[in-house]
């Protein structure tokens, strides 16, 4: 750990520190004893999701294959790839994107993750016929999204050699890249979970067709995983940042505030993924708060956590106020693998302070079958729900909001809605977290759904301005992102959270404005 000033939690987490050595949480964690986790006889004899703590050494050896499949990829005149995958199966790729770059004359990648017809059908318009390959990647190779993306594809460029596949074995997606031919079909190992996969086929394949230096990034993550066994947890950098975790949360400060440089964006959507979606069941939870500009102490209540990469005046300020923050190291590319582990490590660690399985994800499946019974049902009204003013009016300190886009992650929408999501801070001087649909549900949504029920939601859709049906499904684009978004509130109404549908309609940046405008709090604000 490069230094932590925990404040409040200091004696609380030096007391978890103690019981994690005593209880030889570490050695049991190698070893998969998952009467860590759960004392469920179903859970403890559950699969092995636990092949995440030796992948960097295993992964070692399918490098040159990659390498080669990368140079194969180009020497074929190849320029871009295209990666269609949900939460785990493709975050790490932002993440590496981002952070290790693009070599000079590997593919440009992109990522579709969104069944908006503004993001989906522009896309593919724009791509070059035989010279933009196909990542198609799906853990259970039934992602609704992802297997959209692959039909529509399909449709239009029927060649199996300009598609690659990442999936587990037997999934319907291996069986589909087998019989059409795909050009390759990388089957992944089945004991690491989605959000834990980053260093394997599924982060590494696109990180190898971008030309990223994969043996730094795994050489980094297996001297973290070496460092990962020390039994002292004040001496073990993952177990020392659970028990912080795991500790704030039990304390009341479940949400964990991360700030980044720019740079380091995608890395904070990974982490969020990783810690909402394995911590956020049976009521209990942390909540990450990703791309909240830096506030002064006065801007936080006593629910947060602040783990901080850089940011030197904000730390400090922050520290003589009183609020725990522990600080990390930029991380750089060499050590980005590193990284990546301990937060894994950290974990599983804090999941056990929490007494909850960090491998499963038991509210996921909610929100997927409301979506299929209104895609079955055909066109209906959307669900009555709360106006914004009636949402806040009664917020308490101790919960957050959760502003819910299922529009197109354009800049100009991504600036609106930070503006709206500062307005809201401040009005309601509560945590305001942004996630678009339906991207966020395979991250924060089962923490929504699963965690503690602190939560205001604001879902928020508009009118696409072109459509077009999805081939051998009876629903096109915006049936399947509307239906998403009304079977999300649906859900959420099932659950008893409170929960405003927004419709923006066609112009969606001057409705936004108008939004804004109507969050304004403070007197003498425009509006």
């Amino acid at each position: 750990m490069d230094a932590a000033a925990l404040g409040p939690l200091t004696h609380r987490v030096r007391d978890g520190l103690d019981e994690i050595t005593a209880q030889d949480v570490v050695a049991r964690v190698w070893r998969g004893d998952y009467t860590l986790w759960s004392d469920d006889p179903a859970e403890i004899t559950q699969p092995s999701r636990l092949g995440w703590l030796d992948v960097a050494s295993s992964m070692e050896r399918e490098l040159e294959g990659l390498r080669r499949f990368a140079d194969e990829v180009t020497a074929q005149g190849y320029t871009r790839a295209v990666l269609c995958g949900m939460g785990g199966s493709s975050l790490a790729a932002e993440v590496f994107q981002r952070m290790l770059g693009r070599r000079p004359g590997a593919v440009r990648l992109d990522v579709l993750d969104s069944t908006h017809p503004d993001v989906v059908l522009p896309l593919v318009r724009g791509l070059e016929p035989g010279r933009t390959l196909f990542l198609i990647s799906s853990k259970s190779g039934t992602t609704v999204e992802t297997r959209s993306h692959l039909d529509y594809l399909w449709d239009s460029s029927p060649e199996g050699r300009h598609y690659v596949a990442i999936t587990d074995e037997g999934t319907p997606l291996h069986r589909a890249g087998l019989e059409r031919g795909f050009r390759r079909v990388f089957v992944n190992r089945p004991d690491i979970g989605g959000r834990y996969s980053a260093l394997s086929y599924f982060g590494l394949v696109p990180g190898a067709l971008i030309g990223a230096d994969l043996r730094a990034l795994l050489d980094s993550a297996r001297k973290m995983a070496a460092a990962c066994r020390d039994g002292d947890a004040r001496e073990n950098p993952g177990a020392f940042l659970g028990a912080v975790l795991g500790e704030a949360a039990l304390a009341g400060r479940d949400k964990l505030t991360l700030f980044l440089p720019d740079d380091m964006a995608p890395f904070g959507d990974w982490v969020e993924q990783l810690i909402a979606e394995s911590t956020g069941k049976q009521g209990k939870g942390i909540l990450p708060i990703v791309g909240e500009p830096p506030g002064p102490p006065d801007a936080y209540g006593e629910d947060r956590l602040f783990v901080a990469f850089g940011f030197r005046d904000e730390v400090r300020a922050l520290q003589a106020a009183g609020q725990p923050v522990v600080t990390l190291p930029l991380a750089s590319p060499d050590g980005l693998g590193a990284e990546m582990f301990r937060w894994e490590f950290a974990t599983a660690v804090a999941a056990q302070r929490l007494r909850i399985n960090p491998f499963d994800q038991p509210d996921v499946q909610a929100a997927k079958d409301a979506t299929a019974r209104i895609l079955e049902a055909g066109a209906a009204g959307p669900p009555e729900t709360a106006g914004i003013e009636a949402l806040l009016a009664d917020a308490k300190p101790g919960e957050y909001v959760a502003l819910l886009a299922f529009l197109p992650r354009t800049e100009e929408v991504e600036a609106s809605l930070q503006a709206l999501r500062q307005r809201l801070a401040r009005r309601c001087r509560l945590p305001v977290t942004v996630g678009f649909g339906p991207r966020y549900q395979h991250s924060s949504g089962q923490l929504h759904k699963g965690g503690p029920p602190r939560g205001r939601f604001i879902v928020i859709t508009d009118e696409p301005s072109e459509d077009a049906p999805i081939p051998g499904r009876p629903y096109s684009w915006a049936g399947l992102l509307r239906a998403q978004a009304l079977g999300e509130v649906e859900t959420l109404l099932a659950l008893g959270r409170p929960v405003a549908l927004v419709q923006l309609g066609r112009d969606r940046l001057a409705a936004l404005d108008r939004l804004r405008a109507r969050a304004a709090w403070e007197e003498g604000e425009a509006t």
